[in-house]
């Protein structure tokens, strides 16, 4: 399902700005668009946080909900 890759992918740039943070003290979102509380900062945080909540769901789904289960 092409919203899971992009939630996926949103949560891993998540992860990796978090890595920043904690490594070097480095927000990249906040540096791209000019400081952590500006509107477009927050809705970055928003939208990857959005995409980290979705992807709780990729845990509970069987890998054959996607594929026809074939019937003998």
């Amino acid at each position: 399902m092409i919203l899971d890759r992009i939630c996926l992918i949103l949560s891993i740039i998540g992860c990796l700005n978090w890595g920043l943070v904690g490594l070097f003290s480095f927000d990249l979102v906040a540096w791209i668009f000019g400081g952590s509380g500006m509107l477009l900062s927050r809705i970055v945080y928003t939208v990857i946080a959005l995409a980290g909540v979705w992807c709780i769901s990729l845990l509970f789904r069987s890998e054959h909900s996607d594929h026809a289960v074939a019937v003998d």
